[in-house]
């Protein structure tokens, strides 16, 4: 307490954690954790496997998507309003080590027991890779892991063997991660020689990490995508981008999320990260935004507060500096600082269809506790029906006795039902329902496959990328 208390009255970003919450909070972006290989969710106090990594543990030992996990080595884990948190920490462990869990499945009188032998089970931040048209690859990241290199390597040959000759960068909701995978993307883009980020502090001194030259996509067509929720390394990557003049980005203004934390940790693996320095563009931009020391509440609400006030709406309601005015390094195109990176091109959030209903909806997690029951229901019959995501998308409909079935699940979750709210919904509610399908179906990329067809940020992007005129109009000189 005396230890965060203290950090409190520093930088929003100078933090303590736990000997737990450092493990939590480094397991995403170590690319890999020691456990059994499935995907679960919880439905009133049932562990629901949704799906298995393919050739991991539980699949070795024939575990089937639809098990419901009743115990774990001797503990219950089934009615007793266990968290996920602590049904997590069961099931993962040592490499190498002996989990015996018990499993009841649909059709399967008695319960059946397995003993798995835990194994390392990798994380991807690669959501998804696909070919959005005949000639422009879309690769989504969704953090800056250790392994990020070489998965968007893998993922970017095999798009290029589809004829891939220009790419969109998705890195919108990508809250960051390590540095040094931030470089390291962004080196594949830019020339040797040219300085990606640079990092100086009062009591650090500047130093600069440079592109080599050895990158692979130099020359093609690049939009990346951004909003309010990319912060650090994305808006490391996506300002290298920008300042030299590579490529455009689409979007709304970054978090600003720009100071350096330098890890102490402790003996016990509790860790300290304290602010030493800051991160710069290229240009001299500093993507740190204003803050007051010791006032982390009022810098939380910062995005609620761009909303509020039109930000997120409207280009037009970012105000910026004269004196915070700088150029891009080739073409001396005029860009700002100020914090965040503030993109070529804006694209609005659409509010068009939200409602309280749906929100509600959302924040009940009455989608996911929905979903989980259908695909419970329908699963093999999903799978004989559509072969892979592209049928999927072309032949499922969600049905009205989806959408009923949907609306009991939020009375019992608390949801009334309001019919002119969900009027104004539909769309979208259909979307979340079908992508939740595909996800449970098949994989995270039919997630983002269907949930694409909605999204704003890739349809600008595409608009941008396919139209040689105005991409080039965008990264010419604004003198």
């Amino acid at each position: 307490d005396a230890i965060r208390g203290m950090l409190d009255k520093l930088d929003p970003h100078s933090s303590y954690t736990t000997a737990d919450e450092t493990r939590e909070l480094q397991q995403p972006l170590q690319g890999k954790f020691s456990g059994i290989g499935i995907s679960f969710n919880m439905k009133q106090d049932t562990l629901y496997v949704i799906s298995l990594i393919a050739g991991g543990p539980s699949e070795r030992v024939g575990m089937l998507p639809g098990d419901r996990i009743v115990t774990v080595n001797d503990s219950v884990v089934a009615g007793v309003k266990m968290t996920t948190n602590d049904i997590r920490k069961r099931l993962m462990g040592p490499k190498g080590t002996l989990v015996n869990v018990g499993v009841k499945r649909p059709g399967e009188k008695d319960m059946i027991h397995f003993g798995i032998t835990r194994d390392e089970i990798p994380i991807y931040s690669v959501d998804a890779a696909y070919m959005a048209d005949p000639k422009t690859g879309y690769i989504r990241i969704s953090r800056f892991a250790e392994s990020t290199g070489e998965e968007f390597a893998e993922a970017f040959n095999k798009l290029k063997k589809k004829g891939m000759t220009q790419l969109i960068l998705d890195l919108s909701d990508n809250g960051g991660g390590y540095l040094n995978t931030a470089v390291e993307l962004a080196n594949t883009f830019l020339r040797a020689g040219e300085t990606i980020v640079y990092t100086e502090g009062n009591r650090s001194p500047r130093y600069d990490a440079v592109a080599n030259g050895k990158g692979g996509y130099k020359d093609g067509k690049l939009v990346v995508l951004v909003n309010q929720y990319s912060a650090s390394a994305s808006e490391i990557l996506a300002g290298a981008v920008q300042d030299w003049d590579r490529g455009v980005v689409v979007g709304r203004r970054t978090f600003g999320k720009g100071l350096v934390q330098r890890p102490f940790t402790f003996e016990d693996g509790s860790m300290m990260r304290l602010t030493t320095a800051r991160y710069y563009t290229p240009s001299g931009r500093c993507i740190q935004k204003p803050y007051k020391m010791g006032e982390k509440a009022d810098y939380a609400k910062d995005v609620y507060n761009r909303y509020k006030d039109g930000e997120l709406q409207h280009a037009d309601s970012i105000h910026v500096a004269d004196s915070l005015k700088y150029t891009t390094l080739k073409n001396e195109r005029i860009i700002y600082g100020g914090g965040g990176i503030i993109p070529d091109v804006f694209v609005p959030i659409d509010t068009t269809e939200y409602s309280d209903y749906y929100g509600k909806l959302n924040t009940k997690g009455v989608f996911i506790q929905y979903t989980l029951g259908y695909i419970d229901k329908n699963r093999d019959s999903l799978k004989a029906k559509y072969k892979d995501v592209n049928e999927f998308d072309a032949g499922f409909k969600v049905s009205d006795e989806m959408i009923q079935d949907l609306i009991s699940q939020g009375e019992k979750a608390g949801v009334k039902y309001n019919e002119e709210q969900y009027k104004i919904s539909k769309n979208v509610i259909d979307y979340i329902l079908k992508s939740l399908v595909a996800r449970d179906v098949f994989d995270q990329e039919a997630f983002t496959i269907i949930y694409n067809k909605r999204n704003d940020l890739l349809k600008e992007g595409l608009r941008v990328i396919n139209d040689d005129k105005l991409y080039n109009s965008l990264l010419k000189s604004t003198e």
